[in-house]
């Protein structure tokens, strides 16, 4: 038996089980699915699978990247979202009921989807006003890159942000430099020059960051480096936006004084949805 929120009920084996819930011991990743195609299906694999490797999870023989491209399909033909698009996202976490160490070495899935509004990326016109968030900071180390469970910095940082009438937050990492944003990797755009934080910095490795920088390398008027952002360089930037799978590009508007024009990002959203043709 359990107490559910002064309710005696009988125990609840997914939640008081569920190690995802109880230690972070979960990794995940959130696709976009376009009438029934994954986009970067294959890099959301490996991700995934690289994820499991470093957190030491066990991963089933029958793991493969055909195997989960159909678990995802399965849902979504039960949801009728195969025509439409649909954000998914699929989290694996250990099983076992051990503390610390579980006993018992198998993992568990589960996917859920969600419909989208639109197939195709789009720059919204929306403001997004931003600020640094400086009460906790991202360790520059190879678990903080991974997509886990554990996100309570980002969600301390989500509530900061609707505190302070913001649109997003900026994260730091231990060494003062900016990292990436609430929901995205961060790139920043200074006469010509394009940066995004290195993973060694403590990002994300993000799925849209990687595509972003492929088409960054095709486009001759900018060059890319992936280098460690000051703080001090956001006030100089002429353009700052925050890239994720879903949402593809989003232009940063405004921060503190300083405003962004967005040519670059929409430049990128044109060829991101020109590649997926």
């Amino acid at each position: 038996m359990i107490n559910f929120n002064g309710d005696i009920q009988s125990t609840n084996q997914t939640l008081t089980t569920n190690r995802a819930f109880k230690y972070g011991d979960a990794v995940f990743e959130t696709l976009k699915v376009v009438k029934g195609n994954i986009l970067f299906l294959e890099d959301h694999y490996f991700r995934l699978m690289a994820s499991m490797r470093i957190i030491r999870m066990d991963i089933p023989m029958n793991f493969t990247m055909e195997f989960l491209e159909a678990e995802i399909l399965k849902l979504l033909t039960v949801q009728s979202l195969t025509n439409s698009a649909a954000r998914v996202r699929m989290t694996v976490y250990r099983d076992g009921q051990g503390f610390y160490t579980p006993n018992d070495s198998s993992i568990v899935y589960f996917i859920e989807a969600n419909e989208l509004k639109s197939s195709d990326y789009e720059l919204s016109s929306n403001q997004m006003i931003v600020d640094l968030f400086k009460d906790h900071y991202i360790a520059p180390q190879l678990l903080s890159t991974l997509k886990t469970t554990n996100r309570v910095l980002n969600v301390i940082a989500g509530i900061y942000a609707s505190e302070n009438d913001l649109d997003n937050c900026l994260l730091l990492n231990t060494s003062k430099q900016v990292v990436e944003a609430i929901n995205g990797n961060i790139f920043l755009v200074k006469d010509g020059i394009i940066k995004t934080p290195p993973l060694a910095d403590g990002c994300v490795k993000g799925i849209m960051r990687k595509q972003i920088i492929t088409l960054l390398a095709k486009i001759d008027d900018y060059t890319l480096i992936e280098e460690s952002i000051s703080p001090f360089e956001l006030q100089k930037a002429d353009e700052l936006f925050v890239t994720n799978v879903i949402q593809g590009v989003v232009s940063v508007t405004q921060y503190r004084k300083k405003s962004y024009a967005n040519v670059v990002a929409e430049k990128l959203v044109n060829s991101l949805n020109s590649s997926l043709v």
